[in-house]
């Protein structure tokens, strides 16, 4: 078989074995295409000639040239390219998957968008009212935001969790990955609102769960629902625009170390597996100080005293 005939069995295995959804075939066959061209410019007749090389150069050159692809589009490319020699070498059309070992190319960090500390107090006051569902929600913002748990985790909470002598809260993480870290005094007190004026009144209406945060149905409450508690309060903000499910996450990062946290410290409160996850906020920090650097030194402003 050549090369074209091995990426139509390639795609048909995709439809008819995988199922796989008629945008992703359009964009494996419009990669696949490309790769062919590729192949053939190389001189290549068949995938058994390709080598490692051959499969790198062609990320290279999706990256390059006047028309540069994105590095996520590339690396789309790329999944499609190492699909097509892992499917040829498991049916034995090749001796060697030579794709295997290329790595898609780095994607830019992305800065998270993160909110200032009035801002962080605009939305925790969108919360309006002392009804239950009010109360529950004012005590969800701000475990939230003085924990800096993940919204999945502050719907996991049980009532137990919660420990007010010590301050402190157990979180359930990815992977089974628990972990204790302290809880503010306003966190403490809308939780203990909530918990006095509020859950027993929703409680009645469940069938009894030790969850935290109950809905109105009495049950424990739901991701997206907590989501939909969070949007109201950014819309009566005015910051819906800019808010997202770990915003406040990214918020405690960020306040932590501008405040002279060590990385390794936020590391641990916020359950990220490897410290390079919570590095990526050094710079957001570092582009505040940049900032201060520039409109406060004298010579960041061009004048001042001379060596």
């Amino acid at each position: 078989m050549d090369t074209g005939e091995v990426a139509e069995a390639f795609l048909h295995h995709l439809t008819v074995e995988r199922g796989s959804a008629a945008n992703t075939l359009r964009a494996y066959r419009t990669d696949l295409d490309r790769y062919l061209r590729h192949l053939d410019a190389l001189g290549r007749r068949g995938l058994g000639e390709v080598r490692e090389a051959d499969v790198t150069g062609f990320v290279a050159a999706l990256r390059s040239g006047p028309s540069p692809l994105a590095a996520s589009s590339a690396g789309r490319a790329l999944a499609a390219v190492r699909g097509l020699h892992r499917f040829a070498h498991r049916d034995g059309l090749v001796t060697d998957d030579v794709a295997r070992a290329v790595a898609p190319p780095d994607r830019p960090a992305r800065l998270p968008r993160t909110l200032d500390v009035d801002e962080v107090e605009q939305l925790l006051a969108g919360v309006v009212g002392d009804g239950p569902v009010a109360l529950r929600d004012r005590a969800l913002l701000e475990l939230l935001y003085s924990t800096g748990a993940r919204i999945s985790e502050a719907v996991g909470l049980d009532v137990d969790d919660l420990d007010p002598a010590a301050r402190t809260v157990l979180l359930r993480g990815k992977g089974g990955k628990d972990r204790i870290v302290p809880v503010g005094r306003p966190a403490l007190a809308a939780v203990d609102a909530y918990r006095v004026r509020a859950r027993p009144a929703l409680a009645t209406r469940g069938r009894g769960t030790p969850a935290l945060l109950l809905n109105a149905r009495g049950g424990r409450l739901s991701r997206q629902s907590a989501w939909h508690a969070l949007r109201a309060a950014a819309d009566a903000a005015g910051l819906s625009a800019v808010v997202s499910p770990h915003t406040l996450r990214h918020c405690v990062a960020t306040h932590l170390l501008a405040g002279g946290a060590d990385v390794r410290t936020v590391q641990e409160l916020l359950g990220h597996a490897s410290v390079t996850t919570t590095q990526i906020y050094t710079h957001v920090t570092v582009d505040a100080l940049r900032e201060v650097y520039a409109t406060t030194h004298p010579r960041a402003r061009g004048r001042g005293l001379t060596p």
